[in-house]
């Protein structure tokens, strides 16, 4: 069993983002890259039927700031092939990402294709269909569980309102995974460290990326507040008459 992951680094939400002089795109120039959230349940799901029936796991990701780091860290907790795309993916789209890592899957022959199920920087649509539109492969997103028999894989997918569903789906295939079936393992810094001594990336060159089909954005506009909250203060009598003369108002009481 051949199972590769396609990790995408996303932009870390906790710094401050802004958009630049052009006014149609996010200023970049220092943010920093982590692994999407979806996508580490992705390498943990890949790994876990690792460990149940064998095979490989590669592990492929853009050639970010952060991306060596993303992909010994998934060395460290089991996977066997790490591989590095090297291209300006920096500002590339899904479309864009989905056709330049599609040859590359298929000469890795790759008997199941996971992917996180989506990623906080999609606007064009996630990479999983994407993905395997480019591979003329079956997709199935919102997954939380896989197993695998005898070439096919059973997949328990999950819909709104806490339903879930299995399906039998022929390999290859490309899964969009919400969770994995554990939490994403935790690996020491010592291990990471570890594996950089042990594990190698291999390079591979993207294709001139294509973003066509992807949406055109003219402008873009910081959040403004629509409204801000009001403290009160006082005593309690006081705050309790303002909360009941509040409440009137709002035609509550």
């Amino acid at each position: 069993m051949n199972i590769v992951v396609l990790v995408k680094l996303v932009p870390d939400l906790v710094e401050e983002l802004t958009i630049d002089p052009d006014g149609a795109a996010l200023d970049l120039t220092f943010a920093r890259w982590i692994i999407n959230e979806f996508d580490d349940h992705a390498v943990e799901q890949g790994i876990l039927l690792k460990e149940r029936t064998g095979g490989t796991v590669t592990v492929l990701a853009p050639d970010l700031e952060g991306a060596d780091d993303v992909l010994f860290t998934a060395a460290a907790k089991g996977a066997d092939q790490l591989v590095k795309i090297k291209g300006d993916f920096s500002t590339a789209n899904n479309h864009a990402l989905s056709r330049a890592i599609a040859p590359i899957i298929v000469g890795l022959q790759a008997d199941l294709i996971l992917t996180g199920v989506q990623a906080h920087s999609d606007l064009d649509g996630s990479a999983g269909p994407l993905l395997a539109e480019c591979l003329q492969v079956p997709y199935v997103g919102y997954v939380s569980g896989v197993s695998i028999s005898d070439g096919n894989s059973t997949i328990r997918k999950e819909y709104p309102g806490g339903l879930l569903a299995e399906m039998d789906v022929t390999l290859p295939a490309v899964l969009g995974i919400q969770a994995a079936e554990q939490p994403p393992r935790y690996v020491a810094v010592s291990k990471v460290r570890q594996s950089m001594k042990t594990s190698s990336i291999e390079e591979r060159d993207a294709p001139d990326l294509d973003g066509c089909g992807g949406p055109t954005v003219e402008r873009m506009f910081q959040p403004e507040a629509a409204s801000h909250a009001e403290m009160i203060t006082g005593s309690p009598e006081e705050v309790a008459s303002r909360l009941v003369s509040l409440f009137k108002d709002l035609g509550v009481l």
